[in-house]
């Protein structure tokens, strides 16, 4: 009877063990070393929505521009649009090589070209900016463009080889109204900005 006994307790303590087994491997569950990194705070729908997030933060902080960076923008601009304007009427190719793309630094050239071919010097005093406005951003695969809207006054003067006046007015301020439209490529990490085209107003 005493043996049947000790069988019977060495069973119920066989049972017992198994049953703690078995429901630690339920709540701790097998670890195999291979398990997924867990993110402590996410669960994988909250990760995911998380990473969207920082996704389209970064995105904008790349293609949008906010008030002050425009201002800082038109600023630039401005120095820009004065600058070439007074390297043309000079027929300074170097200044206007920086500020120009490589379409724009043909057309600028060409013209250049073709006015000292024909003996044609020309006089500019820039006055000044008198308004400059954003009209247009655009954003493709490769680059950035702003169309900026420009309001000077300047007084413009062309002579031939005799020092005659062939065009324009040396005690008369002109308005001219000018859109320019800057690039910029999105892969570069220069801040420069390049006049790409100028538009019919």
């Amino acid at each position: 009877m005493s043996n049947n006994f000790g069988y019977l307790d060495i069973i119920l303590l066989a049972m017992i063990a198994g049953f703690i087994i078995l429901r630690l491997r339920n709540i701790l569950g097998r670890r195999t070393g291979h398990q997924d990194k867990v993110y402590g705070g996410f669960s994988e729908k909250e990760f995911d929505k998380f990473k969207e997030k920082m996704k389209s933060k970064t995105k904008k902080s790349q293609t949008d521009f906010d008030k002050e960076q425009r201002r800082e923008f038109l600023k630039g601009a401005e120095i820009a649009y004065e600058t070439i304007i007074n390297s043309f009427a000079k027929g300074d190719k170097k200044t206007l090589k920086d500020l120009l793309t490589k379409e724009m630094r043909t057309n600028f050239e060409s013209a250049i070209e073709e006015r000292d071919k024909n003996n044609i010097k020309s006089e500019l005093t820039f006055i000044g900016v008198k308004s400059s406005v954003v009209e247009n951003f655009e954003k493709t695969a490769t680059a950035l463009f702003f169309t900026v809207k420009f309001v000077s006054e300047i007084i413009s003067v062309k002579r031939d080889k005799n020092n005659n006046i062939v065009e324009g007015d040396p005690d008369k301020i002109k308005t001219v109204i000018d859109k320019w439209k800057f690039t910029r490529p999105t892969s570069s990490s220069s801040p420069n900005w390049y006049l790409s085209e100028i538009k019919n107003s």
